[in-house]
C-alpha cells in the first residue's frame, strides 16, 4: 500500500530531511505543490485533502494559520513549537507511559493533531519523566538542564552563518555559544508539563560548531532522590544512586526501538554531542557519585529531535512498522 504524503515548508531544515527519509520508501508518495503556489492557502489545504498525513513545517504562526483552516479530517503533524501544549494536539513521544499500562503511542495512533516535540524537549522530557513517575523525584525540584546542539538545529539560517565560505575561522562561532539567556525558551512549556515539573527548571542551550548531535545533561543532587529502603537495598555505596536510576530507565524503556541506555565511551570517559548524528536513536547514560548524579541523553536533532520523531509518529499514524525507514 502506499500513501500519500504532503510537507508544508519542505524547503526548511526540517522538511528537507523528512523527505530525504522518504526518498529510500517505497510506500510514501510525497505530493509535490507548484513552486508558485507553495505559500498559497488554497493550493495548500488542497493537497492536504488529498493526502493521508501532512506534516507542517513552518514558522510558528504560520502552523497555526493554517491548521486552523484544515478541515478537521485533514490529519497533521506540526514541527513547530505552534501547538505542543494546545488542548486538542497529541504530543508525539510514543515512549512515554501515561497510565494503566499504556504508552503514548496508543494516543497518537488515533490522533488527527499532533504536535512534534522540540529536540531539547526531547532529551530532557527522556530523562525527567520516568523519574517523576517513579516518585524518586519531586515535581517542586529545582534542576538546571543544559543542552549542546550541532548549528543545524537553529535551521537554514544559522546553517548558512556557520557554513558560509567568507567566514574566518577561528572565529566568534568557533567556540559554543549559550542562547536564550532570559529563561524564556520556547521549549520550556513543553518540558514541564511532558515531564511533569511543577517548578521551572533553569535551562541553558548552547550551540556549537558541528553540524548535527545534540547532548541534554541534568545534574541531580542524591539528597533531593526519595529512595525507600527497599529501593537502595543492595545498591550501598557511591554508585547506589547510580545504579537505581539506571535500573529506572532500563525498565521504563524496556523494549523500545529508539530510545535505550549506555551513552558513554567508558574507556575515554567522555560523552560526545554528536556520537549519535546520523541516528534515529536517543540513549541515556547515568553518572555521579554520592552527592551529585548526572543524567544524560544523546541523541540527533535533526534525528529522534526532529524529523525522525516526525517519521516515527507519522508510521506510528499510518498503521505502518514504528521503525520503518529510521533504522
Amino acid at each position: 500500500m502506499k500513501f500519500n504524503v504532503f510537507i508544508d515548508g519542505a524547503e526548511g531544515t526540517t522538511g528537507l530531511k523528512i523527505h530525504e527519509y522518504f526518498s529510500a520508501r517505497d510506500d510514501i508518495h510525497v505530493l509535490s505543490i507548484d513552486r508558485d503556489r507553495r505559500k498559497d492557502p488554497d493550493a495548500r489545504l488542497a493537497m492536504m485533502k488529498k493526502a493521508d498525513i501532512s506534516f507542517l513545517c513552518l514558522p510558528d504562526s504560520a502552523a497555526e494559520e493554517i491548521a486552523a483552516a484544515a478541515p478537521k479530517d485533514v490529519r497533521l503533524i506540526d514541527t513547530s513549537t505552534m501547538h505542543r501544549v494546545s488542548d486538542g494536539w497529541t504530543y508525539g513521544f510514543p515512549e512515554m507511559k501515561i497510565g494503566d499500562g499504556r504508552k503514548q503511542r496508543d494516543l497518537i495512533r488515533e490522533s488527527g493533531r499532533l504536535a512534534n516535540p522540540g529536540c531539547h524537549a526531547t532529551g530532557a522530557i527522556a530523562l525527567l519523566r520516568p523519574l517523576l513517575q517513579a516518585g524518586i523525584l519531586d515535581p517542586e525540584t529545582h534542576l538546571s538542564a543544559t543542552s549542546l546542539t550541532g548549528y543545524s538545529g537553529g535551521g537554514k539560517k544559522m546553517i548558512a552563518a556557520y557554513e558560509d565560505p567568507r567566514r574566518t575561522c577561528p572565529d566568534q562561532r568557533s567556540s559554543p555559544g549559550r542562547y536564550a539567556l532570559s529563561q524564556s525558551h520556547k521549549h520550556l512549556p513543553e518540558i514541564m508539563k511532558m515531564a511533569g515539573l511543577r517548578a521551572a527548571p533553569a535551562f541553558m542551550p548552547v550551540v556549537a560548531d558541528y553540524y548535527s548531535g545534540m547532548e541534554v545533561m541534568i545534574p541531580i543532587p542524591a539528597a533531593e532522590l526519595k529512595m525507600s529502603a527497599a529501593e537502595t537495598a543492595g545498591r550501598d555505596g557511591p554508585g547506589g544512586c547510580v545504579l537505581l536510576l539506571e535500573e529506572i530507565y532500563r525498565e521504563y524503556y524496556a523494549g523500545e526501538p529508539m530510545i535505550g541506555t549506555g551513552a558513554c565511551d567508558e574507556e575515554e570517559g567522555v560523552i560526545y554531542a554528536n556520537r549519535l548524528a546520523g541516528s534515529n536513536r536517543l540513549e541515556i547514560s547515568v553518572h555521579g557519585n554520592e552527592e551529585i548524579i548526572v543524567v544524560t541523553a544523546t541523541f540527533d536533532n535533526l534525528g529522534k529531535g526532529a524529523s525522525g520523531s516526525a517519521v516515527q509518529n507519522m508510521n506510528i499514524m499510518l498503521g505502518i512498522e514504528e521503525t520503518k525507514g529510521l533504522i
